[in-house]
């Protein structure tokens, strides 16, 4: 059985791995594809080795089906078409005991604390798994992750009927995020520089803004009577966008932050004072919204095989790595571990 194994230094080895047989409460998966996010590609670059146990088998958007299972689980059988909420959280502290165990204070995430999907089998607390519906491929089951962030983020943002909404950056999360929006009946307005992208989005039928080409607080303004945007997601962790998002909301508008910044960016508080505007964190996600996004997903409404750029074999994940870095035409990288 093989496995990617992160070994810091942008080194990816692929090698021999020894499936784990479950234990009581664990099932262990065959994989049939994996995605790779930005995630991965942060740790790819070292920037998590604090956390990262190497050699670490990195992934966590996944499909697969249930290989085997371990003691005491009940309401799953081998065969079983599954994706997992990576999530371990220790239900304990604060914040599990107050309901919120998917921002545990002492959470792991799996694929990243602890080893991953990359790899033929994998064994997983069968509490994390989510039942895929037989209308489904195994590619489109492996990006319902991505799928549950986006769900996660805009059922926080309180997307409403007739809401003018803009989301800045049109990365895989970004255009995932403007897609669910845009099933809630609001106008939704995407904000990329990347010409690929632009293009892409496009093609799925979202409204595309160039913030290079056109000034983005003029073209909120004018669409918005002079109002402002309802909601604004700023996905695109850059500085700008950090500096951006203040300036398109209405009054008591909402922003939600999905990007991880780096490093902590300038922000206009004065704006969030003279407008009364509300900011939310949006981390990960909870069991609802991964059954949300399956339920969107079953439904054929999103066009998420148009999400998916390439597909490459476990043997190739350093190349999959190296193409997210030049950017350019590339969306969601899916790795195909079912031979593996």
């Amino acid at each position: 059985m093989k496995a990617a194994y992160y070994e810091g230094n942008e080194t990816i080895r692929i090698g021999e791995c020894v499936p784990l047989p479950p234990a009581g409460g664990q099932v262990q998966i065959r994989v049939a594809y994996c995605g790779i996010c930005g995630t991965d590609l942060h740790v790819f670059h070292g920037k998590m080795d604090r956390r990262v146990h190497m050699p670490q088998i990195l992934g966590h958007e996944m499909s697969g089906t249930i290989a085997a299972l371990g003691a005491a689980v009940a309401g799953f059988a081998v065969g079983d078409r599954v994706t997992v909420r990576p999530l371990d959280p220790c239900g304990l502290c604060p914040a599990c005991r107050a309901g919120h165990s998917h921002i545990c204070q002492n959470l792991k995430f799996i694929g990243i604390d602890a080893p991953g999907a990359l790899q033929g089998l994998w064994t997983v607390p069968a509490y994390t798994l989510h039942r895929l519906p037989a209308g489904l491929t195994f590619a489109q089951g492996a990006l319902i992750e991505p799928l549950a962030v986006a769900c996660h983020d805009v059922r926080l943002a309180e997307v409403r009927e007739a809401e003018f909404v803009v989301v800045q950056g049109g990365g895989p999360i970004g255009t995932l995020i403007a897609l669910v929006a845009r099933t809630k009946r609001a106008r939704v307005v995407l904000a990329e520089v990347n010409p690929y992208r632009q293009s892409l989005a496009r093609e799925l039928g979202l409204e595309v803004v160039d913030p290079r080409a056109a000034d983005l607080v003029d073209f909120v303004t004018a669409q918005t009577g002079g109002a402002g945007a309802d909601v604004v997601f700023e996905v695109s962790g850059s500085a700008a966008g950090a500096e951006m998002m203040t300036r398109l909301p209405r009054t008591r508008g909402r922003i939600v932050v999905v990007a991880i910044f780096p490093e902590p960016p300038a922000v206009d508080l004065f704006r969030f004072f003279w407008r009364e505007l509300k900011l939310v964190g949006a981390r990960v996600y909870e069991s609802v919204d991964f059954e949300n996004a399956i339920q969107l997903a079953a439904s054929g409404t999103l066009p998420l095989d148009r999400i998916v750029t390439t597909t490459i074999p476990l043997a190739r994940l350093a190349s999959g790595f190296r193409e997210m870095e030049r950017g350019g035409e590339v969306m969601k990288v899916l790795v195909e571990c079912a031979a593996e």
